[in-house]
């Protein structure tokens, strides 16, 4: 195994060496390359014209990096035979875009880089393009989420919105961040209506599918096995199709199915063999040909996998676990540590693949291979085991990879289904208590049926139903099935739940109904405790469709997660309008000084009583508390407006009306001042002495207002 590349683009933030600008004739920037060799520049097709020079510049080099350095440039042109341009095939996925170009002039042997044949999926990846706003150059990240259409071509998505690939990325190389292998390079970016970008690359096993002299540039092994190698360009000499076979492997390799599927291919079974190696040939992005889809597309509809519906395909018979363990890790470009072993790198490398081994029974060492496979299945690889006979290794593999990774399963669907039916009713519970719900029926629906899958995952007590057969009062209990339960009966008792109870999982379902109509069975005194985990009973041996329960599961979390966030909402809104009723209460009774009004106070009391009730009736509350806070608002409108009067009911005059603040009190400024403690009181005024005529003191007071005094 090679412990590393030799010839990487290592992760810097410096312009690597081999990124190459591409100008056309008019001195625009058409796209970007890679340098391959001294005089080899790989690039887009739709970047370049047949025939038409252009300008290769360099602008990793010496020069281009000293300040003020001239950008060393060469001319180039489409290499003979190396042009691939993009077309669509039948169902409008695009293919090919690709070209080599042929320099006039080799550059320094240092400057060239290799491509390295990577597993894909999920790699965080990066490109040197040459967009217009920095046409100096700049680095773009971005992640492999997946194939794009049938050339074998994969999607990227930028890690931020601003680091969509742009023109002048066309033929950028694409950098793996783990190994600093260039793995591929960029193809077109595109936009659809949502404003969603993302870019599509092409990677090394296709690029040598549309130019196999780049193979002479590119490191690491294929991923197909020369012994599972199928020839699907020839019907001379091949068998007949298992068709059966065909469309099931086809499935697994587009993704469709389980993690791990187990096959038996008997020794001396030509047509099971040829049908087997057919799809891992199509299915591998270097040797899927245009010619060999076609003419296998002609035999049976669905049988043609996707293009890189796998990542690695090993015949390990006669193998060690210790070699496969090294050709995955290669496959999986954990170079880092390689005196360690490799089963080691693959447990904490964070990395999977999808994986076919076939021979798994004659490796040299079964039981060793089977643990290999297990550490893969664990950290999330797909795997396709295929044996040569049933036997007890077999049964073993089924067992260990298989049925253990369906119990994990289940046991997670288990646990999420009682968070559902514990914890969250309970909280819905609570809710439902404080505030009315607006489709308290079908929380109650979908506790129920959370309740009943619960059971049937389980085999612990079953939840009574809602609706069936039986003497009216009875509850029936449905049989346990290994399918999920279906949307539930439309319930024939009102919709009405008791305001006081609480929710519990299962939630008790209505009593069928009697001949004589419906009967409503009677909800639990007090409240009811949340359901508690069941472990009575053991799960059924029965096989069930795990991905349905799962899905029903998604919606059942779906509806009530939505719920439960219109009940908060609804609870935070009670909360508000109680805030709102005191304060426009303390308004009031300061307006009136304490005085009673009939009217107003009614509303205060229809608004508390609504706010009050358990479970409140929030739209109701709301207006209530409206009719109420309006009329206030009113009282103290027409205060504000009228005239003030004195301690006597006469109106102040006009220059000597005190102002008033917004509850109609004086203002600050103009209240009356407060006698302190050390104030004298006022002293009251003495009655006027009665003055006689002839007195002298009237003599003087007639004398003072202007009167002549008696003669």
């Amino acid at each position: 195994m090679p412990s590393a590349p030799s010839s990487t683009a290592h992760l810097s933030l410096r312009t690597p060496l081999w990124a190459v600008r591409i100008r056309r004739a008019d001195g625009e920037i058409a796209g970007a390359g890679v340098l391959l060799s001294r005089d080899r520049v790989l690039t887009c097709a739709h970047v370049v014209t047949p025939g038409e020079p252009v300008t290769a510049e360099f602008v990793g080099a010496a020069g281009g990096r000293a300040p003020g350095g001239r950008v060393p440039a060469v001319t180039a042109r489409v290499d003979e035979g190396a042009y691939v341009p993009e077309a669509l095939d039948a169902d409008q996925d695009p293919r090919g875009d690709v070209a080599l170009l042929r320099l006039d002039r080799p550059r320094p042997a240092r400057e060239p880089v290799t491509l390295h044949r990577l597993s894909a999926p999920n790699r965080t990846v990066r490109m040197y393009g040459f967009p217009h706003e920095y046409n100096g150059g700049v680095w773009f990240r971005a992640t492999i989420v997946g194939g794009w259409g049938r050339d074998g071509q994969v999607q990227l998505v930028p890690a931020t919105p601003g680091e969509a690939a742009a023109p002048g990325c066309s033929g950028a190389g694409v950098v793996d961040d783990r190994t600093g292998a260039v793995i591929g390079i960029v193809l077109t970016s595109v936009a659809d209506r949502l404003g969603n970008a993302f870019s599509s690359m092409s990677p090394a096993e296709t690029i040598v599918q549309h130019l196999p002299q780049v193979a002479a540039w590119t490191r690491g092994r294929t991923a197909v096995d020369d012994r599972l190698r199928s020839r699907t360009g020839s019907d001379e000499g091949r068998p007949p199709l298992d068709q059966p076979f065909a469309l099931r492997l086809a499935a697994w390799l587009r993704g469709d199915g389980d993690q791990v599927r187990i096959s038996v291919v008997r020794p001396g079974d030509r047509i099971r063999a040829e049908t087997l190696r057919r799809a891992i040939t199509l299915a591998d992005r270097e040797l899927r040909t245009a010619d060999s889809v076609g003419q296998a597309s002609l035999e049976a509809p669905g049988t043609v996998p996707s293009a890189g519906g796998h990542d690695l395909a090993l015949d390990v018979t006669g193998a060690t676990a210790a070699d496969t363990a090294e050709r995955v890790a290669e496959r999986m470009g954990l170079w880092q540590h390689p005196a360690g072993p490799a089963v080691e790198r693959i447990r904490t490398g964070g990395a999977a693949l999808t994986l076919v081994v076939v021979g798994v029974d004659q490796a040299a060492d079964p039981p060793a291979l089977l643990d290999l496979l297990a550490v893969l299945r664990r950290g999330g690889s797909r795997l396709l085991l295929v044996f040569r006979e049933p036997g007890p290794l077999y049964e073993r593999a089924r067992a260990e990879l298989v049925d253990a990774r369906d119990r994990e399963r289940r046991e997670r669907l288990v646990a999420r289904l009682r968070e559902l039916t514990g914890p969250l009713a309970a909280s819905l519970g609570d809710a439902m208590a404080t505030v009315r719900s607006d489709d308290p029926r079908a929380v109650h629906d979908a506790l129920y049926r959370a309740g009943l899958a619960l059971h049937l995952l389980t085999g612990t007590q079953q939840p009574r139903a809602r609706s069936g057969p039986g003497a009216a009062g009875a509850p029936a209990a449905p049989a346990p099935s290994p399918a999920p339960p279906a949307d539930p009966p439309s319930p024939t008792a009102p919709a009405r739940e008791p305001a006081a109870r609480p929710l519990s999982a299962p939630a008790v379902p209505t009593a069928p109904a009697g001949p004589a109509g419906p009967v409503a069975s009677s909800p639990p005194a007090g409240p009811a405790a949340p359901a508690q985990a069941p472990t009575a009973a053991p799960a059924s041996s029965a096989p069930v469709d795990l991905a349905a329960y799962e899905r029903l599961a998604d919606r059942l979390e779906t509806r009530l997660r939505a719920a439960a966030d219109r009940l908060d909402a609804l609870r935070r809104r009670r909360a508000e309008l109680a805030g709102r009723l005191d304060g426009y209460h303390a308004l009031h009774r300061s307006l009136t000084e304490g005085a009673e009004d009939l009217d107003v106070d009614a509303l205060h009391r229809r608004a508390h009583r609504l706010l009050r009730t358990r479970p409140c009736d929030v739209p109701a509350a709301e207006e209530a508390v409206a009719a109420y806070t309006e009329l206030v608002e009113r009282a103290d409108s027409s205060r504000r407006d009228r005239p003030p009067r004195d301690g006597r009911g006469r109106e102040h005059p006009a220059g000597d009306r005190p102002t008033r603040d917004r509850h109609g009190q004086p203002a600050r400024h103009e209240q009356p001042a407060q006698p302190g403690p050390s104030a004298q009181p006022a002293q009251p005024a003495q009655p006027a002495e009665p003055v006689w005529p002839g007195h002298p003191a009237g003599d003087r007071q007639r004398q003072r207002e202007g009167g002549d005094a008696p003669s």
